[in-house]
């Protein structure tokens, strides 16, 4: 299961993986094209000791001893007084860096090896180097001036001229960088994936709020310029909120909500889409439905729906009106919306009131569903007022951008009042997570009711 989550990470950020693996390629070929070639030419050097006329025993000793030469050789030949004989007064560092020696295992042959970025200055410097260290061997194991040397060196393979350069090597620094890319990207979205605390899969949520996930709702560009499921299409957002209609009505058989707080963490998760949307699927199923506008701060239901909101519930709950005054009839079949009215003072006490207490009970009988826009939980404390007076609370979380703790927080909320979450909604979700059933059926969009113009705002 684990496995499975990162592999869909990894194909939801399939762009940011092409877009590393282009810059590592990009950047290996740029640094092989930057590096200049280097040629090496390698010489081979017998080590042997003087076995003089002794017998057999003597050649073993001699056999012995060359070989226990060529581990001391193999350090002396890239040491400063060996290599300051070729340099010609250049730098000896630079150059010693150019030169490596090692010994050929159970033998008595050392092989040295000159890089340079000149094919033939390689092979000359090789051949010196070969030249200039039987004579420093020659002068270290001789005991007197005129007596031979105790072990001699010889080149047996002189150095040849290199055809090929043996760096840079082009696949090789390519593969380097696609795999430097891939692993720095896959790391990077891994990491980001563990830091990020955003709710985005409704498995989450579900595990957070510790409620029954009602209905995942589909990110729509077009959900913006028309946010109403309006027309009895059966676009794919419209049958989310249908799905999220049936789920209601299985929450609770015995205790089956009549009046529901639609809320959400924070402003701009899509509460009130949610609240207008979820009233007229419930109206186009022949329920008697009335939406009522909650926010007194912020309220948005008149600018979804296109009607006055200038008188509304806290007219009612001031007694300056009464509620067959204000409730509107929107659409067809019609759905009634009681808006908010003028914004108030004091909105917090009036959605605690025993006034606002009276106003849903008349609500409840009148109508099959009540459904209340409260603001969000966590900024105001107006939905945690209204959940406690009303039968249930559900809770809108925006996809990718609602965080973890901040659930668990608005649960706690809603807890501490003895407010009944009867779930939640992930809004915003990508198309392949939004749990409906038009992706699988070819459902089009339909256009809108044109009986009513809608404001454009965001949802």
């Amino acid at each position: 299961m684990e496995l499975l989550y990162y592999a869909r990470l990894m194909r939801g950020y399939w762009w940011i993986l092409l877009l590393a693996l282009l810059t590592g390629v990009g950047a290996a070929l740029a640094v092989t094209a930057g590096t200049p070639p280097r040629y090496v030419a390698t010489i081979t050097m017998l080590v042997s000791a003087d076995a003089g006329q002794g017998g057999l025993s003597t050649a073993l000793q001699a056999e012995t001893l060359s070989q226990q030469r060529v581990q001391s050789y193999a350090a002396l030949l890239t040491s400063r007084r060996v290599i300051g004989k070729i340099a010609g007064g250049g730098d000896v560092h630079g150059l010693e860096a150019d030169i490596t020696a090692e010994a050929i295992p159970n033998t008595s042959l050392l092989r040295a090896t000159v890089a340079d970025t000149d094919p033939v200055r390689a092979a000359h410097r090789a051949d010196a180097l070969g030249s200039a260290f039987t004579t420093t061997i020659d002068q270290i194991e001789r005991p007197a001036p005129k007596t031979p040397p105790t072990v001699r060196v010889i080149v047996v393979d002189g150095a040849e001229v290199p055809e090929k350069p043996v760096a840079p090597r082009p696949l090789v620094n390519v593969a380097l960088g696609v795999l430097i890319a891939l692993f720095a990207s896959v790391g990077g979205l891994v990491l980001r994936d563990r830091l990020d605390t955003t709710v985005k899969t409704a498995e989450t949520l579900q595990r957070v709020a510790g409620t029954s996930i009602l209905g995942v709702i589909g990110y729509e560009r077009d959900a913006r310029r028309n946010p109403l499921i309006t027309g009895g299409g059966r676009s794919s957002r419209a049958e989310s909120f249908r799905s999220l209609r049936t789920n209601l009505q299985f929450i609770g058989v015995d205790r089956q909500p009549k009046s529901l707080v639609v809320t959400s963490c924070l402003p701009n998760e899509g509460k009130s889409s949610t609240s207008v949307n979820l009233a007229i699927a419930m109206a186009q199923a022949g329920w008697r439905v009335i939406l009522i506008d909650g926010d007194l701060r912020r309220p948005s239901v008149p600018g979804y729906l296109g009607i006055e909101g200038g008188i509304g519930l806290t007219d009612v709950l001031i007694d300056k009106a009464s509620l067959p005054e204000v409730v509107q009839t929107w659409g067809r079949p019609g759905l009634s919306v009681l808006p908010s009215g003028r914004v108030p003072p004091n909105p917090s006490e009036l959605l605690g009131s025993q006034g606002m207490r009276a106003v849903l009970a008349q609500l409840t009988e009148q109508y099959d569903m009540v459904i209340v826009d409260a603001p969000p939980l966590l900024p105001v404390t107006d939905a945690a007022a209204l959940g406690a007076i009303c039968d249930g609370t559900l809770l809108v979380v925006r996809h990718g951008r609602t965080r973890r703790e901040q659930v668990t927080r608005a649960g706690e909320l809603l807890s501490s009042v003895n407010s009944r979450l009867v779930g939640a909604v992930l809004n915003f979700a990508p198309v392949k997570q939004s749990d409906h059933y038009g992706s699988g059926y070819g459902y089009e969009p339909v256009e809108q009711d044109t009986a009513r113009q809608i404001t454009p705002i965001p949802v």
